[in-house]
């Protein structure tokens, strides 16, 4: 995975001591509800596109630079699902240790922009779009439970639940 510029800065101060970040993920869907994945090159494990935020970045921008930086693809955000802390510190192979803020949101294909998804970086060994109910494996835990916090977001959406509650990792969360 490719670090971005202002954490390598940052790690020249503090070192591998714990980092807190926050980063998006995606819930992506095309016109037939097919769900927008990538097998991640670090892992091998496919899992919704996510990035880091950059400073000055507002989280819905960082979900589109990171589907066009990583699939080739644009997107519209539409909602956003769900604010929720890691609850795991992830050690990294050099000793850098990072706990995340993620900000999922749903997204759609931007009609202006269809492209075919691609290997666009070096994040990733494959994208594609998968059926919701067929999900590839192996796939991130972390993927699992956004995908399923994000369909249940939108089947409550779409009925018209005002509140469009759900709950994620055992919290309430209220749109």
């Amino acid at each position: 995975m490719t670090t971005p510029g202002f954490i390598l800065e940052l790690r020249e101060h503090i070192g591998h001591a714990p980092l807190w970040l926050m980063g998006v993920s995606a819930y992506i869907v095309d016109d037939s509800g097919l769900l927008l994945l990538e097998q991640r090159a670090d892992t091998g494990k496919w899992a919704l596109v996510s990035g880091i935020i950059e400073p000055g970045e507002q989280p819905a921008d960082t979900v589109a630079r990171e589907t066009k930086e990583e699939t080739g693809i644009d997107v519209i955000v539409t909602d956003l699902v769900a604010v929720k802390a890691d609850d795991r510190v992830i050690t990294y192979a050099n000793g850098d240790r990072t706990q995340y803020l993620d900000h999922l949101f749903v997204a759609e294909i931007d009609p202006d922009g269809r492209s075919e998804p691609h290997v666009a970086d070096d994040e990733s060994l494959s994208v594609g779009w998968f059926d919701p109910d067929e999900l590839p494996e192996p796939m991130t835990a972390s993927s699992r439970e956004r995908i399923a916090a994000a369909r249940d977001f939108l089947r409550r959406r779409d009925d018209g639940d005002a509140r469009a509650q759900f709950t994620f990792r055992g919290t309430a969360i209220h749109r």
